[in-house]
């Protein structure tokens, strides 16, 4: 029987299909990708592309919000098809994505919702134990920094909360729930490897004014791991800053007590969208992308290794462009893997989106949600810092919303459904997925 993924003396080859799954309680537009993308409608395909690329294991969004569809009750019906071909025809290893930004419409406050974490940590252990031995890796929560940052505070997703007393009224749940879910999951099934999967944060300050202010980012940006592995003790540097916040005594001692160890720490790297640096831009500082390339997917893997002494795996990367632009990455980050993977123990590289996407604009009218800005050029030819400007309008059509990064490139046609289209990157992830990779000195098996 073979191995599950990101298990010891193992490295593994996986692929993702952007999942975020946010329907809203207040009847507001929803974002769902595996809609948006025609997912739902392609999924056997899709699948078996993924297999066909060289993926030995999957990361797949469980769509919770339609899942979990009141309390106590599921349908687990598509999900039933979507695991028996997988695992049993394609013979594809799933790492389910629990939550990926969105909770079901009957926690009506979402994340901060008094009954989240209970909810979450009965989904979790139904779906282990529906699926026991069938599904083997667990994502309780997708990128919690992100999902703080979207919904609690800059108001973007539910439950629309902002500042940093809204961010910590998101994190700490989430930490919370993520806790007593690995448990659910563990107590269904033993043998389960759970997978945690953060953003990472890789930013710097532009001018020495900036420096306190990247400092405070940096230490968020660890803040909702610390939190989850019970690290954030009176001694910690944002305990007092958590508390004034609004977070409880009570409950950063409850996250203290016998934390869960994830079994693999995912850390998702961007090459041009994770770096950042602080620029004035009028009145205000803001967070503007750059180009950091492999020597910042080296020092974040470097980062997370030296600071929580887990294993680790790619669990997101990829950049948007043309084929060419998309395939030299690969290879890049391929061989910074390679690199890293005798230095730290690191167990797979995952490539996500496995296709195109649509940009999370759509869902607010066209509206720019990121948190970073980028610099442009004006009229005048000269370079100024500013958000990006509307990609669109959804009555335009998906078109102008879909992010080229997927090893199948999408195009809308006259119908306005999506057809896929293989690019370069798919063979050179194929290529990538065949070579062995050496780990610690050790040849590693797939």
């Amino acid at each position: 029987m073979r191995r599950p993924p990101f298990a010891p003396g193992t490295f593994t080859w996986a692929l993702g299909i952007e999942d975020t799954c946010v329907y809203p309680p207040d009847g507001r537009t929803p974002l769902d990708e595996h809609v948006l993308t025609d997912h739902h409608l392609n999924w056997r395909d899709d699948l078996r592309h993924s297999a066909q690329f060289g993926a030995s294991a999957i990361r797949y969004g469980m769509s919770w919000p339609l899942v979990h569809v009141g309390p106590g009750e599921f349908d687990w019906a598509h999900l039933d098809e979507v695991v028996d071909f997988a695992v049993d025809d394609l013979g594809l290893d799933l790492v389910a994505d629990l939550v990926h930004y969105g909770t079901p419409t009957w926690l009506t406050q979402s994340f901060a919702d008094p009954a989240f974490p209970a909810a979450l940590t009965d989904f979790a252990g139904a779906l282990a134990a529906r699926y026991v031995g069938r599904i083997r890796g667990y994502t309780p929560v997708n990128e919690p920094l992100t999902t703080a940052s979207f919904s609690g505070l800059r108001g973007v997703w539910p439950p629309h909360r902002t500042g940093w007393d809204g961010w910590v009224s998101v994190a700490v749940p989430i930490a919370q729930a993520t806790s007593q879910a690995i448990a659910a999951i563990r107590l269904a099934d033993p043998h389960a490897v759970v997978v945690h999967v953060e953003a990472s944060t890789l930013v710097s300050a532009g001018e020495p004014e900036h420096a306190c202010e990247a400092e405070l980012l940096e230490r968020v940006g660890w803040l909702p791991t610390d939190l989850l592995l019970g690290r954030v003790s009176t001694a910690h540097p944002m305990h007092a800053w958590l508390l004034q916040h609004g977070a409880s005594v009570e409950t950063l001692q409850q996250l203290e007590t016998a934390p869960p160890a994830p079994d693999v720490v995912g850390v998702n790297y961007y090459p041009d969208l994770t770096p950042r640096r602080l620029r004035q831009a009028g009145s205000r500082v803001v967070q503007v992308a750059y180009d950091g390339g492999a020597e910042g997917l080296a020092a974040v893997l470097r980062g997370f290794s030296r600071r929580y002494g887990l294993p680790l795996a790619v669990t997101e990367t990829s950049v948007e462009g043309d084929d060419a632009t998309r395939s030299e990455w690969l290879r890049c980050a391929v061989a910074t893997v390679h690199d890293l993977a005798q230095e730290v123990d690191l167990r797979g590289f995952t490539w996500w989106p496995l296709l195109d996407f649509v940009d999370w604009s759509y869902a607010s009218g066209g509206a720019n949600v990121e948190e970073f800005a980028v610099e442009m050029l004006d009229d005048r030819g000269q370079v100024s810092v500013g958000f990006a400007p509307p990609l669109g309008h959804p009555d335009d059509g998906r078109t102008p919303f879909l992010r080229r990064m997927g090893l199948l490139r999408l195009h809308e046609q006259s119908d306005g459904s999506l057809a896929r289209v293989r690019t370069t990157a798919a063979d050179a992830f194929a290529e990538a997925s065949a070579a062995p990779v050496i780990i610690l000195g050790a040849a590693a098996t797939r």
